[in-house]
């Protein structure tokens, strides 16, 4: 197993977790208060739920195509 994947894995996991507790503040009272008065979530929340899918996707992106080689 190359390097490539090896942190795409590391990303995806982390993405995954990051996104599992983002989306789990959304349901807590503080959050849902500030959604009622500001009409958004924190930035918090927000950059748990963003930064998450974010990695999450670039760390599938690396474990597919992580361990190939281009060639030219």
């Amino acid at each position: 197993m190359t390097a490539g994947r090896l942190i795409g894995i590391a990303l995806l996991a982390l993405g995954l977790v990051m996104l599992f507790f983002g989306l789990n503040a959304t349901d807590a009272l503080v959050e849902r208060a500030a959604k009622t008065v500001a009409g958004r979530y924190s930035d918090q929340t927000m950059l748990l739920i963003i930064g998450g899918i974010v990695s999450a996707v670039v760390g599938l992106g690396l474990t597919i195509f992580g361990g190939r080689k281009v060639t030219t």
